[in-house]
């Protein structure tokens, strides 16, 4: 019920053995900085030339920062780069305006930082992934394969699995996404208001996490509606709805939908 593969398909992510060893799900949060530095290869150091701000759109391509001579097109809604005339396959833009905060960062291939996007290390980012302009990444991030990270979304010692979407306005901390869709200003808070650990109740039975800083877990197929809130140490299973404007506390198991709770009273106008 609490174990990794309850909430994700983990052969379809780059970071399944993040998830070795694991008793509860929310353990794999403990490990995240210690898995960045065994697995980090930053290949961002020709790109920033120990600049912060990128004043020029460049590309990476087979370990390479290309600065001019390319050209950048878009078919079918695919972003293609050539250089003489040939295709450059699985080549990274990364468009002017962009900051890369320092050398610890990995980049895959296919991806996409627009302008005003920021990335602090140490940042792990996959393959054929979106940072739209004005993503924050605060450091020990991992972005998996195919994931979006929207216009003032910002993330922070949490795991994006992989498909995971969060295209506006989300704050994502201390916590693990699946292949989920997040709907804009969905925020994950990780921070009790009274200071202790955080605590997980499930039918009766406490579960200490260890964890002063948790936000949530989201497996696979979770959606969230806008302006939707999860307290910290919340967990929602595979497939769960978690409807506009409504707060989640707690386990959820699979499946489950969490609406708003509203009663209307009706007057007269004066």
């Amino acid at each position: 019920m609490l174990q990794p593969e309850d909430f994700f398909n983990l052969s379809e992510t780059r970071f399944k053995d993040l998830f070795n060893n694991i008793e509860y799900v929310w353990d794999t949060l403990k490990g995240i900085r210690n898995y960045i530095d065994k697995h980090i290869e930053p290949n961002v150091s020709g790109l920033r030339k120990s600049r912060v701000f990128i004043d020029k759109t460049m590309v990476l391509h087979n370990g390479d920062a290309i600065e001019s001579g390319f050209d950048i097109s878009t078919s079918d809604r695919k972003t293609i780069v050539k250089k003489d005339g040939a295709v450059l396959e699985s080549a990274s833009i990364i468009y002017a305006g962009a900051v890369l905060m320092d050398d610890n960062i990995q980049i895959g291939k296919g991806t996409i930082i627009e302008p005003g996007a920021l990335i602090k290390g140490p940042a792990i980012i996959g393959d054929n992934t979106e940072l739209r302009q004005g993503a924050y990444l605060r450091g020990n991030t991992l972005v998996g394969d195919n994931c979006v990270v929207g216009h003032a979304t910002e993330l922070k010692s949490c795991i994006m699995l992989g498909g995971s979407k969060a295209g506006h306005f989300a704050y994502i901390g201390d916590s693990i996404l699946g292949k989920v869709n997040l709907g804009a200003g969905t925020k994950l808070a990780n921070l009790k208001m009274v200071e202790s650990s955080i605590t997980v109740n499930i039918n009766g039975k406490k579960y200490e996490t260890g964890l002063r800083k948790f936000g949530a877990v989201l497996g696979d197929g979770v959606e969230t509606g806008c302006n939707s809130v999860t307290s910290p140490g919340t967990l929602l299973g595979k497939d769960v709805l978690l409807y506009p404007n409504a707060t989640a506390r707690g386990y959820y198991p699979p499946g489950i939908i969490i609406k708003l709770k509203q009663t209307q009273v009706l007057r007269k106008r004066i």
